[in-house]
């Protein structure tokens, strides 16, 4: 069986502290469907939008790792600096 990508978008909005909270994730279509709804999120709410992918085996239900597409607002890269 053919394996399956999902293209995700997350709205962030800081809460009284300033702390970023993760609002509810929608699923599109396509990466740049994706992107353009995170790119939205950050600007309506003026905190960030996150855009990612996952690619699942449905016959297994193996979900890869998350492939981040694009960031914007005040949403940090947390990989390791080096």
């Amino acid at each position: 069986m053919a394996r399956v990508t999902y293209y995700v978008a997350i709205p962030f909005v800081s809460n009284e502290e300033g702390c970023l909270l993760p609002g509810e994730a929608k699923e599109f279509q396509s990466s740049e469907s994706a992107r353009r709804a995170a790119q939205r999120f950050a600007s309506e709410n003026g905190a960030g939008g996150v855009a990612f992918s996952r690619t699942d085996g449905p016959a297994t239900g193996d979900l890869d790792e998350a492939v981040v597409i694009a960031r914007y607002g005040s949403v940090l890269d947390e990989s390791p600096s080096g």
